[in-house]
């Protein structure tokens, strides 16, 4: 029988934390203590985003866990070590965790990645696989190290189908079964001692942050890819979208089609988009200072 070990969850939204926290109590285990980053780079100001999302967070929480909202890793490491922690899971956390923080739990931490790892190591693994046009993506549960995603692998699955109209609240039903049949097993082979899996460098790419060009639509690009470009932004919140310029006007482009669909026609490098959802918006600011 596998001992009942004591946990810190570390995780970014309701639905990430409530997954963890059912199946760790189902597995036999304790968890203890909740912790989220309130801002997506260490000692930087909350966002307005986590505002919202701590209030939450809060609401739907056991009303016995603490709830731990750092400025800092090195800060985190502070607020967990009082904890005699077993194990730390994370899942989605935006910063990375230095040694310090790692070595105060007995069995080190662990981490679920949204992506079949070394595939998309980093930050954004869904939306460089919505960018990509791949038609699935896997979850990864790994042992962590001082590195993004680079620990031996516990548990794998691949084959959760990401749609045309992608959304997280879309998404979500999908990937949340995968978790409860891969976070017991790899509670279990963390707490057998067993190391894992070496991942193979040989087939790492990485997954970082969109850089600012990606919010805007170049219709030198092939269809597909202004879809994906559009269809990315939709993952990322509603009302998000990449901005164009539409002959004399300038749109925040929300949803797009590959087919004959009531809307506006753009050609693109290999044939024409509909752009069947716009708003309109201003240029940037590259465009402003060249009308001066």
């Amino acid at each position: 029988m596998v001992d009942a070990m004591r946990l810190a969850l570390v995780s970014f939204g309701v639905n990430e934390f409530s997954v963890l926290h059912e199946i760790c109590v189902e597995a036999g285990h304790f968890p203890v203590a909740y912790a989220y980053s309130r801002s997506m780079r260490p000692r930087m100001p909350t966002d307005a985003h986590a505002v919202a999302t701590i209030g939450q967070i809060l609401k739907e929480m056991p009303p016995a866990m603490d709830f731990l909202l750092p400025g800092s890793a090195e800060g985190l490491g502070q607020a967990l070590a009082g904890y005699s922690l077993d194990l730390i899971v994370v899942y989605g956390f935006s910063w990375r965790l230095p040694r310090s923080v790692l070595q105060i739990s007995r069995f080190g931490a662990i981490n679920v990645h949204s992506s079949l790892l070394p595939k998309y190591r980093g930050p954004a693994p869904v939306l460089w696989a919505i960018r990509n046009g791949d038609p699935h993506i896997g979850i990864t549960i790994h042992r962590m190290d001082e590195n993004f995603d680079t620990g031996p692998i516990l548990a794998q699955q691949g084959g959760i189908t990401l749609e045309d109209e992608v959304t997280p609240e879309r998404l979500w039903p999908h990937i949340r079964p995968v978790i409860r049949d891969l976070l017991p097993v790899a509670l279990e082979r963390v707490s057998r001692h067993e190391a894992g899996e070496e991942q193979d460098d040989a087939d790492v790419s990485y997954a970082g942050l969109m850089e600012p060009e990606f919010s805007l639509i170049d219709w030198s690009r092939t269809a597909r890819e202004i879809h994906n470009q559009v269809r990315t932004f939709r993952f990322m919140g509603q009302g998000q979208g990449p901005i164009a310029r539409v002959g004399e006007r300038w749109l925040k482009v929300l949803r797009t089609q590959l087919r004959e669909a009531p809307g506006v026609r753009v050609e693109c490098a290999d044939g024409p988009i509909w752009i069947v959802a716009s708003e309109s918006t201003e240029p940037p600011a590259s465009e402003t200072r060249g009308l001066r």
